[in-house]
């Protein structure tokens, strides 16, 4: 495993991160995903991110009973704020003053930690003033409940701006968490030149678009039973805008170029997000252990310019691009 510095800080995290957005607390059993955390922490991962709004804060207490016999400060806990928890009240979401306070204590509580390393804006509030978001997460920076602030899925304006008030309030934006894979490109037009500018990485989810480039759907072919395509609380619809024929088909024109490398079509996914230099981390998540053993071989592969202008041939054009136009899969929840 290799290691990267996040934004313009000292802070180094796992090239590779462990996610469980959509295993823990709904789709696998404790134990099994326990065994998957194990996992990834003998493969060398350090990097565990989460959110309360997973599985309506379950994930967070499945992580929390996983990592709590490990040496906190070997470990990189990330989780994040904005969606709805609880009850579902109506201070029970959003990025106002006191649900950030409140969520960081329930955070932590289930986490067992007294602080998490990044705390993240898991998406922009329209409905809150931006000074009083930023004001608290300062205050909760200075309260020694989280080390570092980042965002998830934010714009580049609004990274800008969240970027200036964090500024003047002596902390400042380190992160974003943005959908980012062969098939969605949307964040290199304008979110990864602003955060380079400015000091931020990205910790990139979805490097495999939900799995559909590890090549294991076919076009004309129904999809495997017990994979995502086919559980609707995994994440199936989700998925839809990559099933058609056309981008079935260019992606098993990955399969030759993955085997030129030595490398699996999953494996070579997460590699080709970790050549950009803005990324941080990829979000790996597993609903097996041997799904982490085999995917972290990923990390610390270096793909030559021929082969990345390969993957461009074989898939480029079917890459989602405009920022304007498009509007990310799941960016309800990720």
């Amino acid at each position: 495993m290799e290691f990267r510095y996040l934004g313009n800080s000292g802070f180094k995290i796992s090239e590779i991160t462990f996610g469980n957005w959509l295993t823990h607390g709904s789709q696998v059993e404790n134990d099994v995903a326990t065994q998957c955390v194990r996992a990834a922490l003998d493969a060398g991962i350090s990097s565990f991110d989460t959110a309360d709004v997973y599985a309506n804060t379950v994930a967070e207490t499945v992580l929390g009973d996983a990592l709590k016999d490990e040496r906190r400060e070997s470990v990189e806990i990330f989780t994040k704020v904005f969606g709805p928890t609880g009850p579902k009240g109506h201070n029970d979401l959003g990025l106002s003053r006191k649900h950030i306070m409140e969520s960081i204590n329930g955070s932590l509580t289930r986490l067992q930690t007294d602080y998490v390393d990044l705390y993240q804006a898991h998406r922009y509030d329209f409905e809150t003033p931006l000074e009083e978001t930023m004001q608290a997460f300062a205050d909760i920076v200075r309260q020694g409940k989280a080390l570092y602030i980042g965002v998830s899925e934010w714009t580049a304006s609004q990274i800008r701006e969240g970027h200036a008030l964090s500024r003047e309030l002596g902390f400042q934006l380190i992160s974003n968490q943005p959908q980012f894979s062969m098939l969605w490109r949307v964040v290199e037009a304008e979110v990864i030149p602003t955060s380079a500018e400015l000091g931020l990485s990205q910790i990139v989810w979805s490097p495999m678009a939900q799995g559909v480039l590890s090549g294991k759907y076919h076009p004309g072919k129904p999809a495997p039973e017990g994979s995502r395509a086919t559980d609707a609380k995994g994440g199936s619809k989700m998925i839809e805008r990559w099933m058609s024929d056309e981008v079935l088909t260019g992606v098993q024109k990955l399969k030759p170029i993955a085997e030129e490398v030595g490398l699996s079509m999953a494996q070579l996914s997460i590699a080709w997000v970790l050549q950009n230099k803005n990324v941080a981390s990829a979000i790996m998540g597993a609903s097996r252990p041997e799904q982490i053993e085999k995917n972290v071989a990923a990390a610390g592969v270096k793909l030559e310019a021929g082969i990345m202008e390969k993957i461009d041939a074989a898939i480029g054009s079917l890459a989602e691009r405009d920022p304007a136009q498009t509007k990310s899969p799941a960016s309800r929840e990720a």
